[in-house]
This record gives C-alpha cells, structure tokens and sequence, in this order.
C-alpha cells in the first residue's frame, strides 16, 4: 500500500491529499528516508513525520485490506513509539 494511502486509512491523517502534500514537502520518511507518496509501505517500516517543533513515530504492524478503517482499530495496524522531543 502507498505510505500516502496508508497514512489516510489507519487515520495518522485525515485526508489521502494531506499525506501527499506532506510527502512533497518532505516532512515524511519510512526507515529514515524521506519517501515519496508513491512509497509502498511494509510491516515492520518506521513512518517519521517531521513537524516544525516535534516528530512522531509509528511503527506499521499491518497493512489494512480497506481504505479506512474505524480509529478504534487503529492500534491493530500502527502503533506510535514515544520519541525525544
């Protein structure tokens, strides 16, 4: 699945448009690259996302079969790892 798709359906952003801008403007990395939204995302990447003042985490555990899913199941698919601010 596309990190940009990906990022949409396990809800770390609410829309797949936002994701794409975010991958342009180079705020995204899988496995400390910067990726592109065309990047496929595995089981076992690390999603960095790099904001102005603090980063966060997500490790993938699953790739979702649907293109959304509940927020409730969101822990099924990603789970966040605490960073350093």
């Amino acid at each position: 699945m596309r990190i940009d798709a990906f990022m949409n359906a396990t809800n770390i952003v609410k829309r797949r448009s936002i994701a794409q801008d975010m991958c342009e403007n180079k705020v995204v990395s899988i496995n400390n690259q910067i990726a592109k939204s065309s990047r496929l995302v595995k089981v076992g990447d690390v999603i960095t996302l790099q904001f102005l003042e603090y980063q966060k985490q997500y490790e993938v555990l699953a790739i979702p079969q649907t293109k959304s899913i509940p927020k409730s199941k969101m822990q099924d698919f990603v789970k966040e790892i605490p960073t350093s601010k």
